[in-house]
């Protein structure tokens, strides 16, 4: 995908929409065969995703599809209320649609999910699993969403420190994910715009392999499609032991509002899941 200055509209009862420079770049890594993460980025209706499969090979690539081809079926909402019931709404089905499909199946069959929502000057993160949400912001990084698996707790009950957790052997156990049970467990992190924040959202590929210092040092890349590449081809010089999925959204300004949305005001880039979540196989 080319860099886009986007100008969208958010519906009609829209004060203000947000103008975003947005990115996004997937590869299935340097061993698996299969790309089984998912994205999509929307910024008329304000919806960035990234979504990483797990079930092996085909069951992966259609469980991340599955949840994206929910979310392209939001819309343009009229407030920040509205578009965060959407989402709950598609999670809610993307969820049942996959537990039904591992029951079929007798094994487990999900995805996770990273989700950044924007409306007006409000963010919201929503997530489930170990994809990240990270936010830039006056030259340092943060990271919104707080990881869905195993070696995170026991960090956080301080059973393990941040170094030793690196090399744990149950690290890739994630305890949240989208379709493995009968009700999806979400997390949710909002707040305030301030035009120049920057948001990456991204896989495990990309974290497996790549220091939150040097995801910082890579704004200086340029526009945002220049810096999703510049995550993954660094992630590929090292191996990329992961299908590697990098979605970059800088805010730029709020605009004036518009007509509600056409289909030319909206991009839809959904990957083409080949190979990712190794990690998430693991969930118990």
């Amino acid at each position: 995908m080319a860099s886009e200055d986007l100008s969208p509209g958010l519906g009609d009862h829209a004060q203000h929409a947000a103008s975003f420079d947005v990115g996004a770049t997937s590869h299935p890594g340097r061993v698996r065969q299969v790309n089984e993460d998912s994205y999509f980025v929307a910024p008329a209706a304000g919806i960035f995703a990234v979504a990483d499969g797990m079930g092996g090979h085909e069951a992966g690539a259609l469980a991340s599809s599955t949840v994206v081809q929910s979310l392209e079926t939001i819309g343009n909402a009229v407030s920040a209320a509205d578009l965060l019931a959407r989402l709950e709404d598609r999670i809610l089905r993307a969820n049942m649609a996959l537990h039904e499909i591992a029951s079929q199946r007798g094994k487990i069959v999900g995805s996770t999910v990273a989700i950044l929502l924007t409306f007006e000057d409000h963010f919201a993160c929503v997530w489930s699993g170990d994809s990240r949400i990270y936010r830039i912001r006056d030259g340092t990084i943060s990271q919104l969403s707080r990881d869905h698996t195993e070696v995170r707790d026991l960090v956080e009950r301080g059973l393990l420190t941040p170094e030793e957790a690196k090399t744990w052997p149950r690290k890739n156990v994630i305890t949240r994910a989208i379709g493995v049970r009968s009700e999806p467990e979400l997390e949710l992190e909002h707040g305030t715009l301030i035009p120049g924040d920057v948001f990456v959202i991204c896989s495990d590929g990309l974290t497996g392999h790549v220091e939150d210092r040097e995801i910082l040092a890579a704004l200086d890349r340029g526009p945002s499609q220049e810096v999703s590449e510049a995550l993954v081809a660094l992630t590929l010089e090292r191996g990329a032991t992961d299908n590697v999925t990098v979605v970059v959204v800088r805010y730029v300004s709020a605009a004036p509002a518009r007509a509600a949305a056409t289909s030319s005001d909206t991009v839809v880039i959904r990957g083409t899941r080949q190979g990712s979540a190794a990690p998430a196989e693991t969930l118990q």
